[in-house]
């Protein structure tokens, strides 16, 4: 259970957030959930697919290994690659909803959780200046917070279009191993490349201006990160 707090200058002064990464963070994870805000970023390093959750909604995924708990990309504390999903970014950082006077609109505001493991008062880097202002490291957390928020918002929407053109189809990736060993991967889904060829100018023009066009075309082109994964896993293996 998360100890949350709105996080202020006055009462977390002197935090610290350890840096860093590894199992005692919540990274050893064969799947990270990505949002539309930063398919650009993840399609660059990782295959993305969709998966449905407990509610039967579609959500989508960074694919980080082959295997429960393997995430390929960590080598001891640090993590192998150029972006790491936001999710994993932000820490003990989440977004909560703060309600203002006279029943205002509720406004976003930024909790920490004072029991996770990356919070200390000893070690690590600090959440804020001597005098008050913001660190670097709070900044970019507050820019993967701010993906995710925008991100979540967008992520049904996007779904239902998808859903609207007929372009999510399962899929199922058959993965040989150098030494012989196969991977098969199920319960995926995919943007349809054959189904996403026929759309006519109307429907692309329809995507286009609800900008879910270029989430399309990023999660179809990270499916060639997927070989890239194989080679790595091969690559740590014949290492390990």
């Amino acid at each position: 259970m998360a100890n949350l707090a709105l996080l202020n200058n006055v009462d977390h002064h002197d935090l610290r957030i350890r840096t860093g990464h590894g199992a005692e963070f919540g990274d050893a994870i064969s799947q990270a959930l990505i949002f539309p805000t930063e398919f650009e970023a993840v399609a660059r390093e990782y295959p993305i697919f969709f998966r449905k959750d407990e509610q039967d909604e579609f959500q989508a995924v960074a694919l980080l290994g082959l295997a429960p708990e393997e995430n390929l990309f960590l080598d001891g504390e640090r993590w192998d690659a150029r972006y790491i999903p936001a999710i994993q970014q932000r820490g003990p950082f989440s977004i909560g909803l703060q309600r203002g006077e006279d029943d205002e609109a509720a406004e976003p505001m930024i909790q920490i959780d004072l029991d996770h493991p990356r919070v200390s008062r000893d070690e690590g880097e600090p959440i804020f200046l001597e005098h008050g202002g913001n660190t670097p490291l709070l900044e970019g957390m507050s820019d993967a917070l701010r993906r995710l928020y925008v991100g979540l918002q967008r992520n049904k929407p996007m779904f239902d279009a998808f859903a609207a053109h007929d372009l999510v189809e399962p899929v199922s990736v058959e993965i040989r191993l150098n030494d012989e060993q196969q991977i098969d991967l199920t319960s995926f889904f995919t943007i349809g490349q054959d189904r996403f060829a026929t759309l006519d100018g109307d429907a692309l023009a329809r995507l286009n201006a609800e900008d879910f066009l270029r989430p399309a075309v990023w999660a179809m082109s990270s499916l060639g990160n997927v070989q890239r994964l194989i080679e790595r896993k091969n690559r740590i293996g014949a290492a390990g």
